[in-house]
């Protein structure tokens, strides 16, 4: 299944459950990947959270049922999975600018957020730095987090934990193990197909095979795979994150090469990373199709 197919059914889904209480799991599976892949590739593809779409679509279909007579606020509260009248009015006040009350009034102005069709639009034109390479099995000393898609915790948890791992000296750590300063490694591992909604999440650099871990990091294998590695120039977050949307809308539906989805990494070199000369890769584990 490709990537916007699989968006696509998971959308779908969404929508025919939209007043079910929806769990991440269950929509990822449509997508046949882990909840951390789909939240991922939805993001990059769609330019906002599930959870941003879900709350959306939900107040647009609130907003058009408010219109109808003999609706109350407090049964559509309910129905599109608001605890109470006061969360629901909050929301709704949010999204519409009025609240549910104004919009049950004739000539209520509401806001309407449309239904998802995902379309890979193939622009050409465009050159992008990647190898196929084949490597093999390598060592990693990392220090490693669990992390939730739940709530979409993580997409705040990942960089604080970055944050940290400068601060406390984490980054020092592994660079005094290292066989190979050339990156530190953001090392996620995704799940692949599973229904886990946690994730472990390293920050890692290269060493020799017999490296003794220090108390609260790890050594781990990084299995023998055939990866995709691309690379990006530009300062940090903005030019890995443009490199992950042209991977996910240009290159891999237009390649024979399908992520496994079993992990991920982004290399990181010593510089400056907010200068725009700064180069940085992602490594995605392929398989042919």
């Amino acid at each position: 299944m490709n990537l916007a197919t699989g968006i696509q059914k998971a959308i779908d889904y969404i929508e025919e459950h939209i007043t079910d209480e929806l769990d991440l799991a269950d929509i990822a599976r449509q997508a046949a990947c882990s909840p951390y892949y789909f939240q991922k590739i939805f993001g990059i593809l769609c330019d906002i959270t599930v959870g941003e779409y879900i709350r959306n679509r939900r107040l647009t279909l609130a907003g058009s049922e408010l219109k109808k007579p003999n609706v109350k606020v407090i049964d559509t509260a309910l129905k599109y999975g608001y605890e109470s009248p006061e969360s629901f009015t909050r929301a709704f006040t949010r999204f519409h600018g009025i609240t549910p009350t104004e919009a049950k009034r004739e000539g209520g102005r509401l806001r309407s957020f449309s239904r998802f069709k995902v379309q890979i639009i193939l622009k050409g034109g465009n050159s992008m730095n990647y190898n196929i390479v084949k490597k093999d099995a390598f060592t990693v000393l990392e220090k490693v987090e669990q992390h939730t898609v739940i709530g979409e915790q993580n997409l705040n948890s990942v960089p604080g934990f970055w944050g940290r791992a400068h601060s406390d000296g984490t980054i020092n750590t592994l660079l005094e193990h290292a066989a190979d300063r050339t990156y530190i490694y953001g090392t996620c591992y995704g799940n692949g197909h599973t229904n886990a909604e946690t994730f472990d999440y390293g920050i890692a650099v290269e060493c020799a095979p017999d490296t003794i871990a220090p108390e609260g990091f790890r050594v781990n294998t990084i299995p023998a795979r055939k990866w995709v590695v691309a690379e990006c120039t530009g300062p940090m977050p903005e030019a890995i994150q443009q490199l992950w949307h042209e991977l996910c809308t240009e290159f891999f539906p237009t390649s024979d090469y399908t992520p496994t989805y079993e992990m991920d990494i982004e290399a990181y070199p010593d510089g400056d990373m907010t200068s725009p000369d700064y180069k940085s890769q992602i490594w995605i584990p392929v398989v042919d199709e």
